[in-house]
């Protein structure tokens, strides 16, 4: 009897001890879905198949591209509880015909032909209301959806062109239940179908989530050496139309995409070293910018927010520096003259005004910030080994590369981190999955570019800002340093 009383006391100590750490856990990543606008409450959302019109040929592929993308957007939006495919409401195969009156015989005839309860429910299909008058809000509301919104329409294909209406309902508002309705119309291709899927998940991303702006249509800019050589490749956010955007024949790495996508700035090995680059995507082929090619080695290039100041860092005068020219090349000058190797800057893109790199002054690299004109160095990482530093477009976060047990005998394994850089608490994000490296913020801030290497073969992957939801984007070759386009 004592020892149960004992094992009690141990289990309520235990439970209580438990109980005390759960909410310090929740608290950690509390602060990091409050900043980077994930919230800590989803909304419970409902995707219905969009209902096919007319009898085109090319509709059903259409629409199975659209049905599957717009799912796959808000599924990784990172702010909704999507109800699964299996629980979509059923609609019910119509009553079979019954015959009227009495048989000669005065029994009552059954009806013709008879479907058993097991054969209609194997005839249900998911619900698919194509407009407004067709969709039956409780039936979205109730179990098992229990869904508090639900996006529905109709596509249809003709003469060439595709027409998508779509709508996003409140089901527990039966007033007034629209929240969104939109209409598109355009050349009918299967590339389309899923830009406009990109542009309606967009669309209910910023109604319901806090008016920040969904990131369906953006781009990921990356390095590739599926062709043999490393190149600048490009592919759509979910990893989706992967090409290539360079053909030099030689070594080309971080690409950064400038604030309005039309420019793509690098460092690429030439006869005379390492030079940064711009390669122009209005004109499909490299443009002058002289800033970045006079002697030494010159890397990792960084946009300002505004788009009208390129960071670098550049050994031309020893040690690398931290160097700022114009856009077009002019006004350069150097904003770092410490001692050890200076590299990887990154702007403030909220101020312009403040730049994060990782620095050598003390031995192994760390994170520091400093004023734009190089004034007021604050060091952010305390130990270890500390490296590509990325600023979130709201300012308040960097995300970086970190070994915190780097050196002689520790077990190493680089992670990647968020750091909140008033406070300097710092959240890690990744865990026992190889070497991550080259974190890039999405304009979202809820979603974050990774590099991951494992077993000698490096991938591009994405994750939500607090860690979870981790996929891998890329597959063939080996793929490095990738960048998420402003928008």
């Amino acid at each position: 009897m004592r020892s149960m009383k004992m094992f009690s006391r141990y289990l309520l100590s235990t439970l209580t001890l438990l109980a005390g750490v759960v909410p310090t856990f929740s608290a950690a990543q509390d602060w990091i879905r409050t900043g980077s606008n994930l919230g800590n409450e989803r909304i419970r959302l409902a995707v219905a198949d969009f209902k096919p019109l007319g009898d085109d040929p090319q509709t059903p592929a259409l629409k199975a591209a659209f049905d599957t993308t717009l799912y796959n957007d808000l599924a990784n939006a990172g702010i909704f509880d999507l109800v699964s495919k299996s629980m979509i409401p059923m609609t019910k195969p119509p009553e079979p015909p019954r015959k009227s009156g009495r048989s000669p015989k005065g029994r009552v005839p059954q009806a013709t032909p008879g479907l058993s309860d097991q054969a209609s429910q194997s005839m249900a299909q998911p619900a698919m209301p194509g407009s407004p008058r067709e969709i039956d809000l409780a039936q979205w509301s109730a179990e098992p959806a229990n869904a508090a919104m639900v996006a529905f329409g109709s596509l249809s294909v003709t003469n060439g062109r595709l027409a998508v209406y779509g709508w996003l309902f409140d089901t527990h508002n039966t007033v007034n239940p629209q929240v969104l309705g939109k209409q598109y119309n355009e050349a009918a291709s299967q590339d389309m179908a899923r830009t406009v899927a990109h542009r309606f998940a967009d669309e209910i991303i910023l109604r319901l989530g806090g008016g920040i702006n969904g990131i369906a249509e953006t781009k990921i800019f990356f390095v590739s050496s599926r062709s043999g050589t490393k190149e600048i490749w490009v592919m759509d956010y979910d990893g989706q139309n992967q090409h290539q955007v360079t053909h030099l024949g030689t070594i080309s790495l971080s690409p950064r995409i400038s604030p309005d996508n039309t420019r793509i700035a690098f460092a690429s090995l030439g006869r005379e070293g390492w030079a940064i680059r711009m390669y122009s995507l209005e004109l499909n082929r490299l443009v002058n910018f002289p800033a970045g090619t006079a002697g030494g080695s010159n890397q990792s290039p960084s946009w300002s927010g505004d788009g009208t100041r390129v960071a670098f860092s550049s050994s031309r005068s020893g040690d690398s520096e931290i160097w700022v020219a114009d856009a077009s090349g002019a006004n350069l000058h150097s904003v770092t003259s410490l001692r050890g190797p200076n590299v990887g800057p990154t702007w403030n893109p909220r101020t312009n005004a403040q730049i994060a790199w990782a620095g050598g002054r003390t031995g192994e690299p760390q994170i520091y910030t400093m004023d734009a004109d190089g004034a007021n160095v604050q060091r952010l990482t305390d130990s270890g080994y500390a490296v590509s530093p990325s600023w979130s477009p709201s300012g308040q976060f960097l995300t970086f590369a970190w070994d915190r047990k780097y050196g002689p005998g520790a077990p190493g394994g680089r992670d990647i981190y968020v750091m909140d850089i008033a406070s300097k608490r710092w959240l890690q994000l990744t865990h026992d999955a190889g070497s991550n490296d080259y974190p890039s913020w999405a304009p979202d801030t809820r979603h974050i570019v990774f590099e991951r290497a494992i077993n000698g073969r490096s991938q591009i992957w994405t994750m939500l800002a607090d860690g979870t939801e981790q996929h891998q984007l890329t597959q063939a070759g080996n793929n490095f340093m990738p960048n998420w386009s402003w928008k």
